[in-house]
């Protein structure tokens, strides 16, 4: 994987090279590990290549090396689809704009993995029904799952992966298809999986994944004492008119199960 820039990075190197620096110590790869720069007025070295100096670098943009030049991360197929740094290192993504995963108090990386221990992973057959960067899946492996089934439907979203240090590997316990989780569920066995992480896109954007006809899919291929963690965000009921968290977890009792708020989400057990 080549180097990624952000704003940070790049100023970290310019500042050292106007202080006449000869290297420095930053990341290019978004704070999973740390090298040496060499720095010079025509550009700087790494693992042995020059790379120029970019003319413009803006915020909440990364930027990967195309082996011509550096690109913003970034895809306009049928919708926008961008990866964007955080102050935490792993990044999160945006479509249209609409932020897809939650920075605002900690790393999306560790946020994952507090939500991933909700369902107990170990030894566990997992679907992850909308894979987004992986961070889900990546916890789920670390976890020890016996194997992780993740859905992602966007094509540019799986090229983010591809970009992203802190995307898991596809391979061994995890399996990643190219697909709708909302066509692609009547297709699973009933009672298959042991346990569910469901993180979609908001209502507005995905309905159909809030439906109960899709939760009594869920239902329907979890085994019994089964858990599921649905990630619904906290929209807001004063602007909204919607009390989606419990919506959500009326109609996944209706599916079945027993349902409690749980941090920003709703944490279900199969009756």
């Amino acid at each position: 994987m080549g180097p990624l820039l952000t704003q940070k990075v790049h100023e970290k190197l310019r500042a050292a090279m106007k202080t006449g620096a000869r290297a420095v110590e930053c990341s290019l790869d978004l704070e999973r590990s740390t090298t040496t720069v060499e720095v010079g007025a025509a550009g700087w070295n790494w693992q042995g290549q020059r790379f120029p100096w970019l003319e413009s670098c803006k915020d909440r943009t990364i930027y990967y090396w195309t082996g011509e030049g550096f690109e913003p991360a970034a895809r306009f197929t049928t919708s926008l689809i961008k990866l964007v740094p955080t102050e935490w290192g792993p990044p999160t993504f945006e479509i249209d704009g609409i932020k897809m995963l939650p920075t605002a108090q900690d790393s999306p990386y560790a946020d994952a993995q507090r939500k991933v221990g909700l369902i107990k992973p170990r030894g566990k057959v997992i679907l992850d029904t909308c894979g987004g960067l992986g961070y889900f899946a990546a916890w789920c492996v670390l976890g020890q799952a016996r194997q992780v089934l993740s859905y992602e439907k966007n094509p540019d979203v799986i090229w983010l992966r591809s970009l992203n240090p802190w995307s898991p590997e596809v391979g061994g316990a995890l399996t990643l298809a190219e697909g709708d989780i909302a066509e692609q569920i009547a297709m699973l066995p009933a009672v298959s999986v042991d346990a569910i992480l469901h993180d979609p896109p908001r209502f507005g954007i995905a309905g159909e994944l809030y439906s109960q006809a899709f939760y009594n899919h869920l239902a329907r291929v979890l085994k019994r004492k089964g858990r599921l963690f649905h990630y619904t965000g906290a929209p807001n009921k004063l602007t909204s008119g919607r009390d989606v968290p419990n919506e959500v977890a009326k109609r996944l009792r209706h599916a079945g199960f027993a349902a409690a708020l749980e941090g920003d989400g709703v944490l279900a057990v199969k009756n």
